[in-house]
């Protein structure tokens, strides 16, 4: 295989063969940077490039886990074991995902229960996924501070923006009700009051889907209730 002058090869790379495709950010032309025809002295150097994947390469969960821990910046997903670059967070998209896990704490508290809400940066996997959901809930023990995955999570959500709209309401929702523990998937949109509410059926294999504008979400079991009025102030 030759390789120009952009490519490079990871050794531990799910598929040693296949390119990773650089391209320098630093202002300089890709080609004046000669250790990048050589994979093994690529070092900290690499963490400085973004890098475009070879849309048929995959990579294992593992080899996912310790690229994403080495990356300065930047936010990832592995969507069915490909890599996929998150956009830039926009101020709207932030506010109501803030909004959603302030009004998704106070429930737990008002409740009592003995369960835990995290914001986005945490990891919840879902078959060969690793989804990096907007807020998430997790019944039992607060996780370890060097935690990155949710196990067992009760509740997802995600505030959908205008690039992960098409994903986050159809490829997500098939995953994340693979994980046997999701009862509830909300979906908030972030410029007006509106969720669509799917719900683990109690009865039978079913997903059953509510849309709001207004109004209080129930989401039991665990027996919160979170008003839209708390998420849609401002």
């Amino acid at each position: 295989m030759e390789l120009d002058s952009h490519d490079i090869l990871l050794a531990e790379w799910p598929r040693p063969d296949a390119p990773v495709r650089l391209v320098s950010q630093s202002g300089y032309p890709a080609n004046a940077k000669p250790w990048l025809a050589d994979a093994r002295r690529l070092g900290v150097m690499v963490r400085r490039l973004v890098f475009q994947l070879d849309p048929e390469l995959r990579m294992s969960r593992e080899a996912y886990r310790r690229w994403a821990e080495e990356q300065p910046r930047g936010r990832f997903e592995r969507v069915e074991g490909v890599v996929v670059a998150m956009a830039p967070e926009r101020a709207g998209h932030a506010r109501r995902k803030a909004f959603v896990w302030r009004a998704l704490d106070q429930a737990v508290r008002a409740a009592r229960l003995d369960f835990h809400v995290y914001p986005d940066g945490m990891t919840v996997e879902a078959d060969d996924s690793d989804f990096d959901p907007d807020a998430v809930v997790h019944c039992g023990e607060k996780l370890p501070d060097d935690a990155v995955t949710v196990p067992d999570p009760v509740i997802v959500v995600e505030v959908l923006s205008p690039k992960t709209r098409g994903n986050d309401l159809t490829r997500k929702l098939a995953a994340y009700f693979q994980v046997a523990s999701v009862r509830h998937y909300p979906i908030f949109w972030a410029d007006r009051p509106q969720v669509i509410h799917h719900r683990r059926s109690d009865v039978g294999q079913g997903i059953e889907t509510t849309i709001m504008t207004e109004g209080e979400i129930a989401l039991d079991p665990p027996g919160l209730t979170v008003s839209l009025a708390d998420v849609y102030v401002g």
